[in-house]
């Protein structure tokens, strides 16, 4: 029988597998041209960008440009400055306060730009809670001397000598309990902690600074004195009047250990009871 005679259902597999056959065939020869093609370009691109240093410059700035406008977002962000820095220039800064920056650097022999960006926000924090920006500068003084990594024997922390465990949700707005060693960090954090302790003496700057370094009794004194003492300097110092910084710097101060829950309690809620304890 010949394939005129065949039947079409007997005959379209052969028809298949011989299309399939010249499809497959010409598919590769398609392919083998084009990736020979392809290496053709290539190699003569590379001929050209040895042999013609014009065009290898001109292609390598084209392809940096490209890798950079598709860097990831994130690669974007983490190269832009911070939204804020712990240095500030002090000749930007307000009369009176360029003037306590120049104090509290001479005296404490820090830098000018750190200390004048503490300074610049502790009057800014200042006049948000209508706390005297002196007293926060005091404070700091005596906790710390301007060491924003200090730490006492029972874990009061940087500037502003902050309990870290005991006021680790305070933290949680700028990322956790390590943030208590970032300038900044420390000294918001602080001035909420003195801020809680003077509204809950009443209002009493002296009442809080207790409840601050915690004790509520007369042992404290001579802590309040030095505060006291030097935010009056300060004051004095924006102002403009002259005074001198050879007086010693104040001793770190020696902190109660870290509270018990009773013992804070009393730090959050009046009256206040007759128990050391740190804020």
């Amino acid at each position: 029988m010949t394939a005129q005679n065949r039947s079409w259902p007997t005959l379209a597999p052969l028809y298949m597998r011989t299309f399939a056959d010249k499809l497959v065939k010409g598919l590769y020869a398609v392919t083998h041209n084009s990736m020979a093609f392809l290496g053709l370009i290539i190699a003569v691109a590379a001929m050209l960008l040895v042999l013609n240093p014009d065009i290898r410059d001109s292609a390598e700035q084209k392809l940096l440009s490209w890798l950079l406008q598709r860097q990831p977002a994130e690669m974007e962000a983490a190269s832009e400055p911070a939204d804020r820095v712990t240095a500030a220039n002090p000749t930007a800064l307000p009369k009176d306060q360029a003037q306590v920056a120049d104090w509290l650097s001479r005296k404490y022999r820090v830098a000018p730009e750190p200390v004048s960006a503490l300074v610049a926000e502790a009057f800014d924090l200042g006049r948000q809670i209508k706390l005297d920006p002196t007293l926060i500068l005091a404070v700091m003084a005596v906790e710390s001397s301007f060491y924003p990594f200090a730490q006492s024997p029972v874990g009061a922390q940087g500037l502003m000598q902050v309990m870290t465990r005991v006021h680790t949700d305070k933290y949680e707005d700028f990322g956790g309990k390590l943030a208590a060693f970032d300038p900044v960090s420390n000294l918001r954090v602080g001035v909420k902690v003195l801020q809680d302790c003077i509204r809950t003496a009443g209002g009493s700057i002296e009442g809080g600074l207790r409840a601050y370094v915690g004790a509520v009794d007369t042992d404290s004194s001579d802590y309040v004195s030095k505060v006291m003492a030097e935010r009056d300097r300060l004051q004095s110092v924006a102002r403009g009047v002259r005074v001198p910084v050879t007086a010693p710097n104040p001793a770190p101060v020696a902190h109660a250990a870290a509270p018990s829950k009773a013992e804070l309690d009393a730090v959050v809620r009046p009256p206040l009871v007759d128990a050391d304890h740190r804020s």
